[in-house]
């Protein structure tokens, strides 16, 4: 098994050992060995989820060093819709670019209503031509939630929407427009953008070169260029394109409805525990009659990403307040036909599975492991308490069979072994040897 990229980096001399952050892990993905958290790439979907719970900093976003970033400049970037919201002036990209310019960075906003739009109009179409069998469909603009799809529900893989990410597409339009090959940096706000980067789903490698987080650039922005509002006027009432609302649960839904030559049925949840639910109500054929899933493992959509600056709270007003036009201007569809006929919008690659370590190299050897798994399982407690710095007790008894772990990394086993130990040794202890007899007796 090849070895995927998560997006988040360990920083050993920090932990200590609280296991916070094997507990929140959704797919078992944590372990914490001898006083030091480590993460199994293969089954991690990047969804941030231990980042939020350290209290230690040990986990931060494996992003590049922000000082090579700084001098590449002229650097261009493709940010997250998420990264307009980040600031005191409204979400509007010619200030963001105002600002961004002065720091000697380049972003390529220009394609993004394009790379957005046409993105729209693939989902509404794929809606309208797959059969219902096949609905809902899933949305694959969360990494991670195709990632817990590839790992956690395999079912649901054919529901995924063969469509490619805008950020990713917005930077292939522009280089097919610029003729230029510059390095691309994406400014992301979850360790699964990131992860995105470094091992792509549905493609073989990423348009993007580095990746950084959107709160380290949003710093830089405000330290280095101050409030672009003051300097570039802008009209009132402020508008925004409609990509901008895709930073927040239900902006990409608007969008794929307003492509969408009838009326279409679409489904909005955000948060973790809310997306694992709704999957498994729709691996149980409970989702009938809807159309689209818009799932995001963080709350609120992208704007709550743990590589955010601002609150997400904040960042969700700031959308509200402004006004978003979702109705299509026609004189633009002839050159948004092209682009999709292009197919630059498509996945290159299928969606696969992401398969689990086996037990043992072959069937026979998988099942007799599998018979060992359960009878150390059945000596366990069932307490799923963590201290042996594992998620459960059953992944404690899947780490031992795979000779990954002992018996004694149990408290309860070891406390019980001790209790043995020293019952051995007191009883031994009154012992005498043949050769010596008590005292007073001849």
């Amino acid at each position: 098994m090849s070895c995927l990229a998560h997006g988040v980096k360990i920083v050993e001399q920090s932990c200590r050992g609280c296991v916070n952050c094997i507990k929140s892990c959704p797919t078992e993905a944590m372990r914490v060995i001898e006083g030091k958290v480590r993460i199994l790439s293969e089954i991690c979907i990047a969804c941030g989820e231990c980042l939020r719970r350290c209290p230690h900093r040990a986990l931060l976003l494996e992003e590049d060093e922000w000082d090579y970033i700084l001098s590449k400049r002229p650097m261009t970037l493709v940010t997250d819709p998420s990264f307009c919201t980040q600031f005191s002036w409204p979400p509007i990209p010619e200030l963001m670019t105002q600002a961004l310019f002065e720091l000697n960075f380049e972003p390529i906003f220009d394609e993004y209503e394009a790379a957005y739009d046409v993105t729209a109009l693939a989902v509404a179409r794929a809606i309208e031509s797959y059969s219902d069998n096949l609905k809902p469909l899933i949305s694959t603009y969360c990494p991670a939630v195709v990632r817990l799809i590839q790992i956690k529900f395999h079912e649901l893989i054919p529901h995924l929407v063969q469509v490619e990410s805008p950020l990713e597409t917005s930077i292939d339009l522009w280089r097919a427009r610029s003729k230029r090959r510059d390095p691309v940096t994406l400014v992301s706000s979850c360790p699964a953008r990131i992860a995105m980067v470094r091992s792509p789903v549905g493609r073989d490698i990423s348009s993007a070169e580095f990746a950084i987080s959107t709160s380290k650039l949003a710093r830089e922005v405000l330290i280095g260029s101050g409030d672009p509002s003051k300097k570039v006027s802008v009209d009132y009432p402020f508008r925004a394109p409609r990509w901008i609302a895709w930073a927040k649960t239900g902006g990409e839904s608007m969008h794929v409805r307003s492509f969408s030559s009838r009326p279409i049925k679409t489904l909005e949840v955000d948060g973790l525990r809310n997306v694992i639910n709704l999957f498994q109500e729709m691996e149980l054929g409970k989702l009938r009659g809807i159309d689209y899933v818009e799932a995001r493992v963080c709350d609120l959509g992208c704007i709550g990403g743990i590589g955010n600056a601002e609150s997400r709270f904040l960042s969700r007003i700031k959308i509200d307040n402004m006004k978003i036009d979702f109705n299509f201007n026609e004189e633009n569809r002839e050159k948004l036909e092209s682009i999709y006929d292009a197919k630059i919008w498509s996945l290159r690659e299928k969606i696969v599975p992401i398969e689990q370590m086996p037990l043992g190299e072959d069937l026979a050897k998988a099942m007799e492991r599998l018979k060992q798994l359960h009878a150390v399982y059945a000596d366990l407690p069932h307490l799923d308490c963590g201290t042996c710095g594992r998620p459960s007790c059953r992944v404690m008894a899947e780490d031992i069979v795979k000779g990954e772990g002992s018996l004694d990394d149990c408290i309860f086993r070891l406390k019980e072994r001790i209790a043995d130990l020293s019952k051995e040794i007191y009883d031994l202890s009154k012992r005498l040897v043949h050769t010596m007899t008590p005292e007073g007796k001849s």
